[in-house]
């Protein structure tokens, strides 16, 4: 089998009939690995033996669940208590979490090989990292799950997972041209995860085609009563769902957003053509003005959250934090509470409403990013992204088109709060339906 070309669970699949073994996937990934990290920097913690352990593990074992033998990237703001868990910053460098991450143990749970700890920005947030963009070293893949969607694009890994507060899941993956899924808020747990924002704050996968984002969804999700954004009630699964026929072709609204005049002009060029192509499939409407005070209250938020879930970093350690970052902390201090109540209002009217779009309409389409990939040094605009980390939506970049530089650009799709499946199937049917070809 081509190992590089299979999705995880024909990998699953023929471990499972001896046709491969864990150890000869994670030897295929390390060596890809052992190539080109040193152009691409996605790696923060990586250990070839200790993955080999694993998989000789896994290989005494019969292959029964959905990850067995299939190599993992996990961010480095999950704990780990196998590898260092850092967030980044020299703050917490050689910090050694004694427990797993919720995110961890399923992991492990379901079979996966968890190779290392991917590149993060400093905190998951503005600062940009060291990682490259694998299509061309020097542009950016992004922020700040920079190393895991980067780690997927270069083939170090089929899957990895990230978070997004802002728009660093969606944002990477349109950069580095990979599907990236964040999910509904409180769909996977964030337990044992640096919390920058407990209100915008989620947990997010990347990988190389559909149904290997529905593999691991399905895999690390769950209700965890430790999480207070958990909800318990029945969850359909992603891949079940991903393949399911549907009655009729969803319905899919293009919003002229208010901030539609940030698109590059390759960006706008791209778009143009694919809704074209797609013609009569997609609905056209205007932004309601209220979008702009998404936007707004999504920064009220993050500035008031994360100065206070980073408090001990900021008062004990401020000589430690990045120059490029102070400045945003101290104007984020200013944020009152009021400012911060009144957001909150806003948000619970951003998800009111969306919960009526949703009524009459499956999906909305947008970018993924305003641009191709910046150069080196920035980690691009997240605008595309944070209405829908405010209202907990869920959203798949879909790597379908590319600027004139050859660089890739995203397609976001945003579906119905805690309707994650039924996201995944309109992805799928707007590929399907469309001869639409993926750029991974």
């Amino acid at each position: 089998m081509s190992i590089a070309n299979e999705t995880v669970t024909a990998t699953v699949e023929a471990i499972a009939n001896g046709s491969s073994s864990c150890a000869a996937v994670v030897n295929h990934y390390s060596d890809i690995i052992a190539a080109t990290e040193s152009k691409v920097g996605a790696w923060e913690h990586y250990d070839r033996d200790f993955a080999l352990q694993q998989a000789n593990a896994l290989d005494s074992k019969k292959a029964h669940s959905s990850l067995h033998g299939i190599p993992v990237g996990l961010k480095d703001i999950f704990d780990t208590a196998d590898f260092p868990t850092e967030h980044g910053s020299p703050i917490h460098k050689s910090r050694q979490p004694a427990k797993d991450s919720a995110v961890t143990e399923k992991l492990k749970a379901a079979g996966a090989v968890i190779m290392g700890k991917t590149v993060t920005t400093e905190f998951a947030f503005f600062n940009p990292s060291r990682t490259r963009n694998p299509h061309n070293e020097a542009y950016s893949p992004g922020g700040s799950s920079s190393g895991s969607a980067a780690a997927v694009a270069a083939g170090h890994v089929p899957l990895a997972v990230g978070s997004q507060t802002g728009g660093s899941v969606i944002r990477p993956a349109s950069f580095c041209g990979v599907f990236g899924f964040k999910p509904s808020r409180g769909l996977i747990s964030r337990r044992g995860v640096l919390e920058t924002s407990t209100t915008l704050d989620h947990v997010g996968v990347f990988a190389r085609n559909l149904e290997d984002i529905a593999v691991l969804t399905d895999a690390i999700s769950g209700y965890d009563p430790a999480d207070n954004a958990s909800y318990s009630e029945p969850r359909d699964s992603l891949v079940k769902q991903l393949h399911a026929p549907q009655a009729r072709p969803p319905s899919i609204v293009w919003f002229d957003m208010p901030y539609s005049d940030r698109y590059s002009d390759d960006a706008t060029a791209a778009f143009d053509g694919l809704l074209a192509k797609l013609g009569d499939a997609i609905i056209h409407k205007e932004a309601p003005a209220a979008f702009r005070g998404y936007l707004d209250a999504h920064k009220a938020i993050y500035d008031y959250e994360i100065i206070r879930a980073l408090d001990d970093e900021i008062t004990n350690h401020w000589d430690n934090i990045s120059e490029s970052v102070k400045p945003i902390f101290k104007a984020a201090k200013e944020r009152s509470e009021a400012e911060y109540r009144e957001a909150l209002q806003v948000r619970e009217s951003a998800r009111a409403w969306f919960e009526q779009f949703y009524e009459q309409h499956d999906a909305m389409l947008t970018p993924s990013a305003v641009a191709e990939a910046p150069l080196m040094g920035s980690t691009g605009d997240p605008v595309c992204c944070t209405m829908f980390s405010l209202t907990g939506l869920p959203c798949i970049n879909l790597p379908l088109l590319k600027g004139s530089s050859g660089l890739p650009i995203g397609v976001q799709l945003i579906g119905k709060d805690r309707q994650d499946p039924l996201l995944l199937s309109h992805a799928r049917q707007l590929i399907d339906n469309h001869g639409l070809s993926t750029t991974t």
